[in-house]
């Protein structure tokens, strides 16, 4: 069975082809997104399965290793797959560290796949902080409510404005909308102006300074006839 070889020049593993791949080559081959399976049982052992994966392929030359071989913008630095990644894409993965969790910065990035990775690994620390201080790591994931699974909301009881605050939802009361025509708007938003200039007016009386000779009666004459026109 032939398949298209990627731009590395290697086919995209399958498990049924894949005959002589070690688990960590298949784990670094690129391929689709799907879920890192560990061979460790304990977490830490399974933090460092994952960081050998993550690892930056080296260059060799004979048995000596030297540099990155995949170090360049828009390559996954571990398999050398090419990926632009979107702006707002939820997937998308910090920049790849030398020694994955630590070291200098690198120019390349992860692909899909190894992105989901580094995604498994993160939530992975978070598991191992929480059982190091003696927490619950279950109680660090949100839950979405039942109510919301159901699509959109129309109507809140109190019982399910109580539940969704108590899982840290904001409600905000619903708010009629602004029927209000322009010419309306604007003559609201001159008296507002002359409001506001009385005031400042009386402000600099107060403190002494003498206001400047503004004529409120003609700056609105002014604003409506404007408005009309």
């Amino acid at each position: 069975m032939y398949q298209q070889p990627n731009i590395i020049g290697q086919s995209t593993p399958n498990p049924a082809l894949a005959y002589g791949m070690t688990p960590l080559q298949m784990a670094r081959a690129s391929g689709i997104v799907q879920e890192y399976k560990f061979m460790a049982i304990k977490p830490k052992k399974q933090q460092k399965e994952l960081i050998r994966v993550l690892k930056a392929e080296p260059k060799k030359l004979l048995f000596i290793k030297y540099g990155k071989k995949f170090n360049l913008k828009d390559r996954c630095v571990v398999c050398g797959m090419h990926h632009v990644w979107e702006q707002g894409d939820y997937m998308r993965p910090p920049i790849p560290l030398d020694g994955v969790v630590k070291g200098r910065p690198l120019m390349g990035t992860y692909c899909p796949k190894h992105a989901a990775h580094f995604m498994q690994l993160e939530m992975l620390q978070q598991q191992i902080l929480a059982d190091k201080h003696g927490l619950e790591f279950k109680r660090f994931i949100p839950k979405t409510p039942k109510i919301l699974k159901g699509g959109p909301i129309k109507n809140l009881s109190k019982e399910d404005i109580i539940s969704l605050t108590a899982a840290g939802y904001f409600i905000k009361p619903p708010t009629l909308g602004d029927n209000r025509s322009a010419t309306n708007e604007a003559i609201e938003i001159v008296g507002e102006i002359n409001i506001l200039t009385d005031r400042l007016n009386f402000l600099m009386i107060n403190q002494g300074v003498k206001p400047q000779n503004t004529d409120n009666k003609k700056v609105k004459e002014t604003k409506e006839e404007e408005v009309e026109e």
